[in-house]
């Protein structure tokens, strides 16, 4: 078979002439030859394959600089380019699909009596940091009051200080009204504070925080910061942090600590990790067993600190009477399983003494991370 003109390429190819055009200029798909004369474009018929590879590419709404890099890889690496694509596409999805969720949530209740429970609720909690058995210091913040839930682990020369930053930042939810229908707003506005906060810590130079490993039922806990170097690039947090609305949680998360429901019984992990290894666990790329023991398994894909990236995640969540939650860092959930962590919040009632089972189970399991904990129960509000 002869040289094919660009019409009739492009009907095979199903892409039309004015993209194959576009794709000539930008070196993606450069035709066979091209007529001295007439300057009509000719293609071979064996780039067929390359071309209906770039159409299907597109549909998918892949970028085409990241197209014209996979048409330089072998099959195989091909394949998996386009799985990381992919998982990339649905993990944006899954963000927007949540914000989604969030607003129609929202804006349903706008009108309303804002979700006013039958019965007033209330919170009980507590709280416990603990630097765990191998680290000098203690980078965690914990806070727990009325209204306010949160975890932060920094990292970094200055992590102490980055984690302490971000958890100040929302500290103002604790007495400030929130105005009816602005739920969204004040979180917005709460996350760029504590970016701002976390920013404005990198290189401030070393301090020392509240004294770690005390539990109070209304608290903040913050420690001193390690003493291994990292440029300010390399300092930031990790924050998760419930708003208490008077029925409802709203949800801000970034990184990897964790937040847990128990609700009649059973354990839901409410949080998403953004880490690598997760990443490639969404991926299909590694299974929950290999991540666990990854050795990049705590690289955060998204934080907040100078040159993290990402956005938090948002959620507004309906609580119950009867509901527990459970914030933690990563030196909990990387050292307990969660079949230890269900035991311990179904069977043990009170919350301070909930906290101090579980850091003791870290401990336990080599503390070799500083661990962070906040319980609280959802309860009747007591006249």
């Amino acid at each position: 078979m002869g040289l094919l003109t660009i019409g009739t390429f492009a009907k095979a190819s199903r892409l039309s002439p004015k993209a194959l055009r576009l794709y000539d200029e930008l070196g993606l798909l450069t035709p066979a030859r091209v007529d001295p004369v007439s300057g009509y474009r000719l293609y071979a018929p064996e780039q067929l394959d390359r071309a209906r590879l770039v159409a299907w590419l597109r549909r998918l709404g892949m970028p085409l600089a990241r197209i014209q890099h996979i048409g330089t890889l072998e099959p195989a690496a091909a394949a998996q380019e386009i799985r990381t694509f992919w998982a990339q596409v649905e993990a944006d999805t899954a963000a927007r699909r949540d914000l989604a969720s969030f607003l129609i949530d929202h804006l349903s209740r706008k009108d309303s009596a804002m979700s006013q429970a039958t019965t007033p609720l209330e919170i009980r909690y507590a709280a416990l940091s603990d630097p765990g058995l191998a680290r000098s210091g203690n980078q965690d913040t914990v806070h727990a009051g009325a209204r306010l839930l949160a975890v932060a682990d920094g990292y970094g020369s200055e992590g102490a200080r980055a984690s302490a930053a971000a958890v100040d930042a929302l500290r103002h939810l604790e007495t400030d009204g929130l105005p009816a229908g602005s739920l969204l707003d004040v979180l917005e506005d709460a996350v760029e504070l504590a970016q701002h906060a976390v920013n404005g810590s990198a290189g401030s130079g070393t301090g020392t925080g509240a004294e770690a490993g005390t539990t109070t039922s209304a608290s903040t806990t913050s420690a001193a910061s390690s003493s291994s170097p990292a440029s300010p690039e390399e300092v930031g947090t990790t924050l998760t942090a419930m708003l208490w609305t008077g029925s409802q949680l709203a949800l801000v998360h970034i990184g990897d600590s964790r937040v847990h429901l128990l609700r009649d019984g059973e354990l839901f992990q409410m949080t998403h990790d953004h880490t690598l290894v997760q990443s490639m666990v969404d991926e299909g790329r590694l299974t929950p067993e290999e991540a666990a023991a990854h050795p990049q398994r705590s690289l955060l894909l998204r934080a907040l600190g100078p040159g993290a990236g990402g956005r938090p995640d948002l959620h507004l969540h309906d609580a119950r009477r009867g509901d527990r939650y459970l914030l933690c860092s990563d030196g909990l959930s990387t050292v307990v399983t969660t079949e230890e962590i269900h035991r311990v919040l179904s069977g043990t009632g009170d919350p301070e003494q909930a906290v101090r089972e579980l850091v003791a189970l870290a401990n336990g399991s080599g503390g070799p991370d500083n661990v962070s904990c906040v319980v609280a129960d959802v309860v009747e509000t007591q006249e």
